[in-house]
């Protein structure tokens, strides 16, 4: 992908684990960026030796942006953060959340922006850190066509698959549900492979029925990654993050009137693991394979 001509100017908070990668290829990609650090610094100092430039406060950096990234925790991040932004969003900005959110903070935030003429969109995000330094993450799109068309260039410079999936919000709704897939299959990889250990096949007999076969899949081979090489690492998304998005699409399906058995039975199973010491920052879903192992006395 060339240089970009584009007079947009690029504001990202949230270089983290996602969010360094995306951020590297806006700014590798021909666009200016401005980002802030947290925490962590490493990714910031990073950044700048890739030409971004660092601001000190989120005012600064809503003043420089015309169009903001957030990639953040949850919708209590984002909410702060943009309230924080507020009164230096210019009219024509728009903000784009690429986090993992509550549905109703993100229409009740695009709401309360568009009456100072501030632009929303949800793009959140799938896949792994691996994909978004590649730039090769999925995006699914929440924004009506204009927003969607003038944010589309710079979600390609980090994205192989864009999905403008509906209407603002729409974005975060799906996630939800592609989130609800991926996590129940881990509770159920762990389950299994817990009952297998108990009846007496290895992890290593159990991967080489399912592996190559219908049920594998990109998501079995990176949770399998630690269940059999002892690849920490392997699928770094944390248990934390998993309990909180199946909490966002329980309360999803809580006000749509939808029972959903299966994923309060798979939040259950993240919810025991995170109350049983699995609540730390390298804490990852694959983990999850260990506590319930543990609690069936393995």
């Amino acid at each position: 992908m060339g240089m970009t001509t584009t007079k947009e100017a690029i504001g990202f908070v949230g270089v983290g684990l996602m969010g360094h990668g995306i951020a590297k290829n806006i700014v590798e990609k021909g666009y200016p960026l401005h980002v802030i650090a947290h925490r962590n610094r490493v990714p910031v100092e990073d950044l700048i030796t890739r030409g971004a430039v660092e601001v000190q406060t989120l005012n600064q950096l809503a003043e420089k942006s015309t169009i903001v990234f957030l990639c953040l925790t949850s919708s209590n991040e984002v909410e702060a953060v943009v309230n924080e932004m507020k009164p230096k969003l210019a009219a024509g900005t728009v903000i784009v959340d690429c986090s993992t959110a509550d549905p109703t903070v993100t229409t009740r935030l695009a709401a309360q922006l568009a009456t100072q003429g501030v632009d929303y969109a949800d793009a959140p995000l799938s896949r792994t850190p691996k994909e978004a330094w590649e730039g090769t993450l999925d995006a699914m799109v929440g924004a009506n066509d204009a927003v969607f068309a003038r944010i589309e260039p710079v979600i390609r410079t980090w994205a192989g698959k864009i999905v403008h999936i509906g209407e603002i919000g729409d974005g975060h709704r799906m996630k939800l549900l592609n989130n609800f897939i991926a996590l129940g299959m881990g509770a159920l990889f762990a389950e299994a492979l817990a009952l297998s250990r108990k009846v007496g096949i290895s992890v290593e007999r159990f991967d080489s029925v399912i592996r190559g076969g219908r049920m594998d899949s990109g998501f079995y081979q990176t949770f399998m990654g630690y269940a059999l090489e002892g690849n920490r690492d392997s699928h770094r998304f944390t248990l934390t993050n998993a309990y909180k998005d199946l909490k966002y699409l329980e309360s999803m399906a809580n006000a749509a009137t939808v029972g959903t058995p299966l994923a309060s039975a798979a939040k259950n199973s993240y919810a025991a693991a995170v109350a049983a010491g699995g609540n730390g920052a390298e804490d990852y879903v694959p983990h999850l394979a260990d506590f319930i192992a543990k609690s069936n006395g393995l």
